[in-house]
């Protein structure tokens, strides 16, 4: 390939990336005509790409004429940095899932709701069968208890009103009051409460501040268990890399 020939560029997005550059220096918002201005654009070719790009969301029309930028950069720039976060825990997991031999999940309480953040498994550590929802069955599993366990007692009741405890298997938890008694801050397990043949343990994943409360969680055939409550020690020493990690990036 010759590398002193020049690429391809298709000039009506680049139009449209200089008139969002200008539209972007303004946060109180420009009108029309000062953004052609800025942009070097013709006031008719502005016009045209602002109705677009309002249409796709990337700048909006304030009260008054002025453009501003959109709701829809700003879900970009969190799905980015959403997608930098797991490029950076995704190693913590991955080496967790190949130390234990086992499927490694990572969730996050994100606004009354358990997030499943990402799973690490492979051919030979497998994850379990997600048959039923995480955010409809915490009561189920060592990770939803697990974070349950770190809520205080207002968010806790909130959170079991407004998620029935569903029976899955002969073992699962379906009385509140039981469910509070075997709550743990320290280490939870799931005996075969989801599915049966498989158990999981988990341990918190949270700050010293409480902003971010989650929870890192494995899952195995349910002889498995006991040798994994015995690794309890390398799941904590991964929660904690974690919680390095994301708090020098957040």
């Amino acid at each position: 390939m010759d590398e002193t020939r020049k690429p391809t560029l298709i000039a009506s997005v680049q139009r449209a990336l200089h008139l969002m550059e200008a539209v972007a220096s303004h946060s109180s918002g420009a009108p029309a005509k000062q953004l052609a201005r800025e942009a070097k654009l013709p006031l008719a070719t502005t016009y045209h790409l602002l109705r677009t790009l309002a249409y796709e969301g990337y700048v909006s029309r304030m009260t008054g004429g002025a453009w501003v930028l959109g709701d829809r950069l700003e879900a970009l720039h969190g799905q980015g940095r959403s997608q930098q976060l797991l490029a950076r825990i995704r190693p913590i997991l991955g080496g967790l899932r190949d130390e234990l031999g086992t499927a490694v999940y990572f969730a996050l309480y994100d606004e009354g709701e358990l997030r499943i953040v990402d799973i690490a498994d492979a051919p030979r550590a497998p994850r379990a069968d997600l048959w039923v929802g995480f955010d409809e069955a915490a009561h189920a599993t060592a990770l939803g208890k697990c974070v349950l366990a770190q809520l205080d007692e207002e968010s806790l009741n909130d959170y079991v009103a407004r998620h029935p405890l569903i029976e899955l298997t002969r073992n699962t938890i379906t009385q509140p009051r039981e469910l509070y008694r075997r709550l743990t801050r320290e280490i939870s397990f799931d005996h075969e409460e989801y599915a049966i043949g498989v158990s999981c343990a988990a341990v918190p994943v949270t700050d010293a501040t409480g902003a971010m409360m989650g929870g890192l969680a494995v899952s195995c055939r349910a002889g498995k268990l006991p040798k994994i409550e015995a690794s309890a020690h390398r799941m904590q020493a991964a929660a904690a890399q974690i919680i390095r990690t994301l708090s020098f990036t957040m």
